[in-house]
């Protein structure tokens, strides 16, 4: 009996032994393996191949090296080249009119920093305290904007260049040629703009509709985080095509004209996009005809097509008055408050989208016509002047390019320029978190520095060079998108390949120039990481607390008064709230590339992030209700929410990051009125962001 005992007992301990040897063995493969961020990091991101950007890069870096063969003159060449790559870097807008301001604007920049570098070649000292100026210069502004960062990266990616590369005397030919570069991209940009001069904004507003369908088709169907994820991705088109179609209406004053119907467009959509949360919090989904009849009015958006419709608008007039848009017979009779909304503001839409001329009286711009170039030139030099994070980030910059230089002046190092050049990519304010791209552009520039060894190696310079650029150049645009590292890697063999034409070194480039990526490198995570702990925490705590102060004063605009407030400046607080959100987001996906234990404290934050987008969406759900018959909510219950909700942005700014303790938070109020959903998701957020009972 013992032994068959015992015989019965083997099969489980060796299963439980087998067990344990497994999960020892899981367990040293997870210590083995690259941590998430850096797998993240070299995780291609899928997005299309941009053909059209693929062809102008290839031709506008090409041809100038073939002129210059043509003509022996391969260092013009070579510069005319090297200004096209900044071009293809700045052309990062749709509309045409802003293209011409991304590239030009940059370009101009360019031009002055290769100036200020040539001047101060082989000065020493003088050259050292000049670069450090200019990035301290460079840093500040690019806090501007999209332009201005550019703007900033050329300005001292050329003056290091002018003053590490020998340059083509007099001192203005260098600048000149690096301008014709940028010139030869803006041309080719522009060759399409008599065939299509107002698709991508046409494109860009029919996007924004199609999204708005399938945030109305996920509505009430799917979790809070897909749903979530739909509303996020509507913030994000709103935001592209506002700024699309505004920075156009800056220059158009008129009530009339293919803008000012795009503008109305775009305003028509927004009661769609408050009806949503609406339908969502209802708990049961739409009809699937309206999420199709809203991508009928995409298709009519993106093809430009108007019909004629006469006055009135009610149920039963039809919708074939509306261009042919017959789907609004289709659309079911609505029952409830948010299905009355979703229908009102379909069949507006559709009058919108089809009538020839838009109506005069909703093409006011809901985000506000931006000023006047002098006024925002002057807030931003004041902004520029004034503000800490400019002056820090101007700061950093300039210490790491100082440090640079004064190392490669007191130590010998060959062709020095190109570690300022790799502290000026990864020290970039908008290209994500400092240490994931250094650590990203050595990978980047050992992969870049495979490709140019090759190339330096097997390819003989002269005529061979021009196929070789258009290949390398295509794969500028194209290995952009796929992520930091991939545009490392593809820039890396351009520069040095026409570093070649000017210096004539061939593939003993290649060894010193790994050695340069990674002592700039060092330089950053040390001057520009470790030395600046703002750099190491992650910022969601600060960004969520201004967007709670924001949700509490669109509660108190949302339901202020009698009639709920002005209904145009409670838009614009909606939308500005949305996109406030959409910067925290990207700042918390920013800090999940931190290294441990940023990167795992920052995931803590990601439910706060939830809360109080559902409290936004709770608020505008409730609005809805109240303009279909719901009563409204008085203002003690107004003001306790907004209270609440400031409470939770001091909460905000003083919790712990990962240290978020549930506390039990009640709320009173009338459960069957409006407000009760929003005091939910506020007495939820509350609970997830309290470090302990006391601390709110």
């Amino acid at each position: 009996m013992i032994l068959e005992a015992r015989k019965a007992r083997r099969p489980a301990e060796r299963a439980r032994r087998a067990g344990r040897e497994r999960r020892a063995h899981e367990a040293r493969g997870a210590r083995l393996a690259p941590p998430a961020w850096l797998v993240a990091g070299l995780r291609p991101a899928t997005a299309p191949v941009p053909w059209a950007a693929v062809a102008r890069a290839a031709v506008a870096m090409a041809a100038p090296l073939a002129v210059g063969l043509l003509t022996d003159q391969v260092a013009y060449g070579a510069l005319v080249s090297m200004g096209a790559l900044s071009g293809v870097i700045g052309d990062t807008a749709d509309a045409y009119r802003m293209r011409i301001f991304n590239i030009a604007v940059p370009q101009l920049f360019g031009a002055l920093g290769v100036t200020l570098g040539t001047l101060v070649y082989g000065d020493g000292w003088t050259a050292v305290a000049v670069l450090t100026l200019v990035a301290l210069v460079s840093g500040m502004i690019s806090t501007i904007g999209a332009v201005a960062s550019v703007s900033g990266l050329l300005l001292l990616l050329n003056a290091v260049v002018g003053a590490g590369l020998p340059m083509p005397g007099p001192w203005w030919r260098a600048p000149l040629l690096l301008s014709l570069g940028g010139v030869v991209v803006l041309a080719l940009t522009l060759l399409g703009w008599p065939f299509r001069g107002r698709v991508p904004e046409r494109a860009a507003v029919a996007q924004t509709y199609r999204s708005v369908a399938d945030l109305l088709e996920a509505a009430g169907r799917v979790d809070a985080a897909e749903y979530g994820e739909k509303r996020f991705a509507v913030t994000e088109r709103l935001n592209a095509s506002y700024d699309l179609v505004l920075a156009r209406r800056t220059r158009e004053h008129g009530r009339r004209g293919p803008l000012v119907r795009l503008l109305a467009q775009l305003n028509v959509v927004i009661p769609l996009v408050e009806a949503a949360p609406a339908v969502h919090l209802r708990g049961r989904g739409l009809d699937r005809r309206i999420p199709a009849a809203v991508r009928e009015l995409a298709d009519a958006v993106e093809r430009g097509e108007t019909g004629s419709r006469g006055k009135g608008g009610a149920r039963g007039e039809g919708g074939a008055g509306l261009g042919g848009f017959a789907g609004l017979d289709l659309l079911p009779e609505p029952g409830t408050p948010a299905e009355r909304a979703v229908d009102t503001a379909l069949r507006r839409a559709a009058e919108v989208v089809h009538h020839p001329d838009p109506d005069v009286s909703n093409v006011d711009d809901r985000l506000g016509r931006p000023a006047a170039l002098r006024v925002r030139a002057r807030r931003a030099a004041r902004n520029v002047l004034l503000s800490g994070s400019s002056w820090r980030y101007g700061l950093r910059l300039a210490l790491c390019v100082g440090l640079a230089q004064v190392l490669v002046s007191v130590v010998p190092v060959e062709r020095s320029y190109w570690v300022a050049l790799t502290i000026t990519f990864v020290l970039k304010p908008d290209f994500g978190s400092v240490f994931s791209r250094a650590v990203l552009r050595a990978f980047g520039t050992a992969l870049g520095l495979l490709v140019a060894a090759a190339v330096l190696a097997e390819v003989d310079r002269g005529w061979w060079d021009v196929p070789v650029m258009m290949v390398l150049a295509a794969l500028v645009p194209a290995w952009s998108a796929k992520g930091y590292a991939f545009q490392t890697a593809a820039i890396t063999p351009v520069i040095l390949l026409l570093s070649d034409l000017l210096n004539h070194q061939g593939f003993d480039l290649v060894l010193p120039r790994l050695y340069d990526s990674l002592i700039g490198c060092a330089i950053v995570l040390v001057a520009g990481y470790l030395l600046w702990p703002e750099s190491w925490h992650t910022r969601v705590g600060a960004r969520l607390a201004d967007a709670a102060e924001e949700a509490a004063r669109y509660v108190e605009c949302a339901f202020g008064g009698d009639t709920g407030g002005d209904h145009v400046e409670r838009v614009r607080r909606r939308r500005r709230l949305y996109r406030d959100l959409s910067v925290v987001r990207s700042e918390f996906q920013r800090a999940l590339t931190e290294p441990p234990p940023t990167g795992a404290r920052a995931a803590a934050w990601w439910p706060v992030v939830v809360a109080v987008e559902r409290v936004v969406d709770a608020t505008t759900a409730a609005r809805v209700r109240v303009n279909h018959g719901a009563r409204q909510p008085g203002p003690a219950e107004v003001a306790d929410v907004a209270r609440e909700l400031r409470g939770l942005a001091r909460g905000l700014r003083g919790a712990d990051e990962g240290v978020l303790v549930a506390v039990r938070v009640e709320l009173p109020g009338d459960e069957a009125g409006v407000l009760a959903p929003v005091r939910r998701e506020v007495a939820a957020a509350r609970a997830v962001t309290s470090p302990g009972a006391g601390a709110l």
